[in-house]
């Protein structure tokens, strides 16, 4: 994260609150799931296989889902090259377009599909030194704050830790939003996510573009 300019690191912020809104309203709308959380779906994939049986293949097929959706994002990333980011966010906005189509008809199966593949691709939308930025996983950036915490008792050179707690806020802020908008619009309040990734598809356009000039 410290790495990156300004302008990434904004992008950055934005594209994690818009995966802890999409987590939010996946999870909101099918039975506590998870769409781009896989931690939270490996403990449920675990505990319902010994508590619950075939109730595990649920998780299972979302755990599935977002490797497909991470390993789609990156051929893409990879045959987009300079254009990556706002390749691998249209790809992104067509997924979330797709499962918002399929909440509209009633399609619940569809949609849980969708979201997962958009947020698995998502994190391939952001690199350094070709490492993907996570954006959808942020417990790293939570040991990162532990560790910076701890260097700064022992009086250790540290990292600022304030990048990626503005990541881990992000996630939580936008998975907050979509908790509220959740409550107002239901599943219609998906197609809030499609508006915004359309967005930052636009943003990452012009962020390729102003690189390609330069």
């Amino acid at each position: 994260m410290h790495s990156l300019d300004r302008p990434r690191k904004a992008l950055a912020a934005a594209l994690s609150a818009l995966a802890g809104y999409v987590d939010a309203v996946g999870y909101l709308s099918a039975d506590r799931y998870f769409v781009s959380f896989m931690s939270g779906n490996t403990t449920r994939f675990a505990t319902d296989l010994i508590t619950e049986g075939l109730r595990a293949a649920i998780p299972a097929l979302l755990i599935f889902g977002f490797v497909l959706g991470v390993a789609a994002g990156n051929v893409t990333a990879f045959r987009a090259g300079p254009w990556r980011k706002p390749a691998v966010l249209l790809l992104v906005t067509l997924l979330l377009l797709l499962g918002g189509i399929s909440t509209a008809t009633g399609h619940r199966s569809t949609m849980m599909a969708c979201l997962v593949l958009a947020m698995g691709a998502l994190n391939n939308s952001l690199q350094h030194d070709e490492t993907p930025v996570p954006l959808t996983y942020l417990t790293g950036a939570l040991v990162r704050i532990g560790q910076s915490l701890g260097s700064k008792i022992t009086r250790r050179p540290q990292e600022p830790a304030w990048p990626f707690f503005a990541m881990w806020a992000s996630l939580a802020s936008g998975a907050a939003f979509g908790s509220l908008v959740f409550l107002s619009l239901g599943r219609a309040s998906l197609w809030v996510a499609v508006a915004a990734s359309a967005v930052l598809t636009l943003i990452g356009y012009r962020i390729a573009r102003a690189n390609l000039g330069s």
